[in-house]
């Protein structure tokens, strides 16, 4: 560990320098990037030498290539940059009106189709200067023991994330939820489908589903619930995203189980119609998620009360 005498050596400008090195993997680029001169980024890099007591980077024909220990410090040190740059951010308060900061939010696409148009709305008339970035977020495959949507939390702890917006009843503590909307699903297929007049659960079996599945996984939690009523379902198609599966719902004779308010708000568009599932199934709650620590900045604040504004049409 560092002591304090030589915690005082560390410039935060040598950190930086590293990861962009690291990133491009050629000084003369990374020095372009940072619009410093290839000596200058040199330089740095030998401070940094001496301060880590390793070669860092070996230098090649085609630019540099990073040691085992330098491989090693790419995360940690991203991470301190992040974490410096929020602090950076969070220094100065946030006004909507006039901030250009860029936030992040990650949701299923599901979320993201049924609420960006509300989203960017609020967000142009509110802070016009403000960009937004949004993430398609799926759970992990199954895995006894590991949950779901993990990777994504751990994403929103690293700051990859500024917000997530997850189907979750619960989250850790060191976390801050607010709750949405609840969402249900309905079987959803095209205008005229014949399921739709007689949406029994022996021609529900008798259909052929499309399920979505970012792994290609053809099982999900209709399955699970037919297994308990000793039904099983033949899956003809998965596709990776939820606005996929409107699309080829609309020109075959499929269906699907989707999200309620996803099927609301583009049935028109593509020609679609719903009925309940043949079974009960508890509503998800949806929540707006970020650490806890996060949530003293009053930007991510303002973002996850926009958020619940666009939610509120969605309360029943």
């Amino acid at each position: 560990m560092l002591n304090q005498t030589n915690l005082a050596r560390i410039d935060l400008n040598l950190l930086v320098v590293f990861s962009f090195v690291l990133e491009e993997r050629h000084v003369a680029r990374a020095a372009g990037r940072l619009n410093l001169t290839p000596s200058a980024v040199s330089h740095a890099l030998v401070r940094l030498r001496q301060l880590l007591n390793d070669p860092l980077f070996l230098r090649t024909a085609k630019g540099v290539v990073p040691t085992a220990r330098a491989l090693e410090l790419g995360r940690p040190v991203a991470e301190i940059l992040a974490r410096v740059g929020s602090v950076v951010a969070s220094a100065v308060p946030f006004d909507a009106a006039t901030s250009a900061r860029r936030f992040v939010i990650g949701a299923p696409d599901a979320v993201i189709a049924s609420l960006t148009v509300p989203l960017l709305r609020s967000i142009g008339r509110h802070a016009p200067h403000v960009d937004i970035g949004l993430l398609h977020l799926m759970p992990s495959q199954r895995d006894a023991g590991h949950h779901p949507w993990q990777e994504n939390l751990d994403r929103l702890e690293k700051r990859e994330i500024d917000v997530a917006v997850l189907p979750l009843r619960m989250v850790p503590p060191r976390f801050e939820a607010r709750r949405l909307y609840d969402e249900d699903f309905v079987v959803a297929m095209r205008s005229g489908h014949r399921f739709a007049r007689a949406p029994t659960m022996a021609a529900f079996c008798e259909a052929h589903h499309l399920l979505v599945s970012l792994s290609g996984d053809p099982r999900g939690f209709v399955d699970d619930a037919l297994a308990k009523h000793g039904r099983k379902r033949r899956i003809a198609l998965t596709v990776p995203t939820f606005m996929m599966a409107l699309a080829h719902l609309a020109s075959s004779d499929l269906v699907a189980a989707l999200p309620r308010s996803l099927v609301a708000s583009h049935a028109a568009r593509f020609g679609l119609t719903a009925v309940e599932l043949p079974f009960k199934r508890k509503p998800d709650p949806i929540i707006a998620v970020a650490p806890k620590a996060a949530i003293a900045d009053r930007g991510i604040a303002f973002v996850i009360d926009v958020l619940a504004a666009c939610a509120a049409p969605e309360q029943q």
